[in-house]
C-alpha cells in the first residue's frame, strides 16, 4: 500500500528505502548495472595507484643514486668564441668552495680500442680520481686512477668493455698485464670496474667506458675541452646554494662561456610531474569503462520507468509531485552508483596492490584515487540517471494509469 505522506513529499529516508526496494525488485539487471560502475571505478582507482607506486619507485631509485650530486655542463652557442680548457684545477676549486666534498672534470672522446685482435668502439673518458668517489665506482680488480697517474698511460675499463675485449674476468688478469691500444698509444689496464647501475644525471656509462687520466687526453685529441664537471655537495639541504656558488666560480674562471648546473631536485620534480600527468592519463582511460557503466545505469533505469508507469501514475494521483518522482529515480541511480563505486574502489586498491607487489615495487596508496574514483562514479551515475528520472517525472497521471 502506498504511503499517504506522499501528498507532502516523502522523507529522504523513506525515499531511500523505496529506492533500495525498487532496485532489489530489478534483480540481475541492477546487479549488472552495479557491476559496470564497479569495473569503471575499479579501473580508475587501480590505475591511479599503480601510477603513484611507479612514480614513487622511480623517484626512490633516483634518490638512491645520490641527491648530493651536481653536474655542470657548458652549453655551446655560435656567439661564444672562447674555447674551454683541457682541464680544471679541482684542488683550487675545492679550496675555494669548501662546501663541496669532491669534484671531477671529464673529457669525452669516441674511438676504437684494440686488444689481441679485437676492435671495439668505446667511449674514452678523461677524468680524475674524484670521479670514482662521486659516482661510487667499485673495482672488481685493481684500482681506479689516482692523482699521481695524470701523465701516465693507464686505463680503467668497465665490465662490459672488458668482456668485449676478451678479458677473462674470472681470473686476476691484471697481474699478468692487460694492454689496450687507443689511437697510436698503448695503455696499461690498472683496474676493472664492477657492474655499475649508472646515474641518469651523469652521461657516463661505467660498464661500457674506458677511463684514462684527463691530462693524457692531449695524446688522443689535438685540442681537448672539458665536457662537464661532476661535483658532490657535503649537504643536500643546501645544495641549491652550493650549485649557485659553483656556477659563479666557473663563470668567473671561464669568462665568456655559459655555465649550467643541474641538481637532482630539478629532475626529481620534473619526473614527479610527468608521472602525475601519466597517472591521470591512465585514469582517463579507465574512465571510458566508467562511461560504459553509466550507460548501463541509464538502460536499467529506463526499463524500470517503463515497467513502473502504472505505479508512477498512482503516486501522482494520490499527490506525489513531479519533483518527488524525479528524486526517487535519481536516488535509485545514486544507490546503484555508490554501491558500485565502493565495491570498485576496494577491488581497485586490491588489484593495484597485487600488481605492485608482483612487480617488486613498494605500494603507495594515492591520496586522490579513492575520492576521484568514488566521486566520478557518483557523477556519472547521476548524469546517466537524470534522463530516466526526468522522463518519469514528465509522465501524465491519466496516461500512466491507463497502462497495464
Amino acid at each position: 500500500m502506498l504511503d499517504h505522506s506522499l501528498r507532502h513529499g516523502p522523507s529522504f529516508l523513506q525515499a531511500l528505502t523505496e529506492s533500495f526496494d525498487s532496485l532489489r525488485m530489478l534483480g540481475r539487471r541492477s546487479l549488472l548495472a552495479l557491476l559496470g560502475i564497479a569495473v569503471g571505478c575499479g579501473a580508475i582507482v587501480a590505475l591511479l595507484n599503480v601510477g603513484a607506486s611507479a612514480a614513487n619507485e622511480a623517484v626512490s631509485a633516483f634518490k638512491g643514486m645520490g641527491t648530493e650530486i651536481m653536474v655542470v655542463s657548458f652549453p655551446y652557442s655560435t656567439d661564444q668564441k672562447k674555447t674551454l680548457p683541457a682541464v680544471i684545477d679541482t684542488g683550487a676549486l675545492l679550496e675555494a668552495l669548501p662546501e663541496l666534498a669532491q669534484a671531477a672534470p671529464t673529457v669525452f672522446h669516441s674511438t676504437r680500442v684494440r686488444r689481441s685482435g679485437k676492435s671495439v668502439d668505446a667511449s674514452i673518458i678523461g677524468t680524475t680520481a674524484g670521479l670514482a668517489e662521486i659516482m661510487d665506482i667499485a673495482l672488481s680488480q685493481g684500482r681506479f686512477l689516482s692523482e699521481f697517474d695524470q701523465r701516465a698511460t693507464y686505463a680503467v675499463i668497465g665490465t662490459n668493455m672488458a668482456k668485449a675485449l676478451g678479458v677473462d674476468l674470472s681470473a686476476n688478469v691484471l697481474k699478468q698485464g692487460v694492454t689496450l691500444q687507443i689511437e697510436n698509444y698503448l695503455y696499461t689496464v690498472i683496474g676493472i670496474a664492477a657492474p655499475h647501475l649508472g646515474n641518469p644525471m651523469i652521461a657516463v656509462q661505467v660498464d661500457e667506458s674506458v677511463f684514462v687520466p684527463i691530462e693524457g687526453m692531449r695524446r688522443l685529441r689535438s685540442a681537448p675541452e672539458i665536457t662537464s664537471v661532476i661535483a658532490r655537495s657535503r649537504d643536500t639541504v643546501l645544495i641549491d646554494a652550493h650549485a649557485n656558488a659553483l656556477k659563479r666560480y666557473l663563470e668567473d674562471l671561464l669568462k665568456g662561456r655559459d655555465v649550467d648546473v643541474q641538481i637532482p631536485q630539478q629532475l626529481i620534480e620534473s619526473l614527479t610531474r610527468q608521472a602525475s600527468a601519466f597517472s591521470y592519463l591512465l585514469a582517463g582511460l579507465g574512465g571510458i569503462s566508467l562511461l560504459v557503466g553509466g550507460a548501463g545505469v541509464m538502460n536499467v533505469m529506463l526499463m524500470s520507468v517503463s515497467e513502473r508507469r502504472r505505479e508512477i501514475g498512482v503516486r501522482m494521483a494520490i499527490g506525489a509531485r513531479a519533483s518527488d518522482i524525479r528524486t526517487l529515480f535519481l536516488l535509485e541511480a545514486a544507490c546503484l552508483s555508490i554501491a558500485g563505486a565502493l565495491i570498485g574502489a576496494l577491488a581497485g586498491v586490491l588489484c593495484a596492490y597485487g600488481f605492485v607487489r608482483l612487480s617488486g615495487w613498494t605500494f603507495v596508496l594515492s591520496r586522490e584515487s579513492l575520492p576521484v574514483g568514488i566521486s566520478s562514479s557518483l557523477i556519472v551515475g547521476l548524469f546517466f540517471g537524470l534522463y530516466p528520472a526526468l522522463a518519469a517525472a514528465r509522465l501524465q497521471p491519466v496516461q500512466a494509469l491507463r497502462d497495464d
